[in-house]
């Protein structure tokens, strides 16, 4: 397989640190959350920047949201549309076992996936 693209980021001081991207346009500070015993200062943390970087990919994998509306579309195709990125979306394969995710579409709760 072909390698199409690399990112390249450093991360200083772990949870409490600092990641910046090799072109610099990821550049922030990380903090512990109180909620998971930090200070609470001003920053973000691993599980933010992994929530974003899913829900980016997986948005670009179906144009849609984990919760779908997917105008014009009948809710059976919109399921279908949504379990076929989540087989594709390299976040949803990452995590496949080990992270419980539930793709609904509009106002269903029921689990899907």
């Amino acid at each position: 397989m072909r390698t199409l693209y690399t990112a390249e980021v450093t991360a200083r001081g772990g949870r409490s640190g600092h990641v910046r991207s090799a072109d610099g346009i990821l550049d922030i500070d990380l903090r512990i959350p109180r909620e998971m015993g930090g200070p609470g200062e001003p920053g973000s943390n691993p599980e933010q920047l992994f929530a974003a970087a899913y829900a980016a990919c997986f948005e670009s994998t179906v144009r849609a949201e984990l919760r779908g509306h997917l105008e014009g579309v009948a809710h059976e195709d919109a399921l279908a549309l949504m379990r076929a990125a989540h087989d594709v979306c390299p976040y949803s394969n990452a995590t496949r076992g080990n992270v419980d995710v539930r793709l609904l579409i509009d106002d269903d709760l029921a689990a899907v996936a």
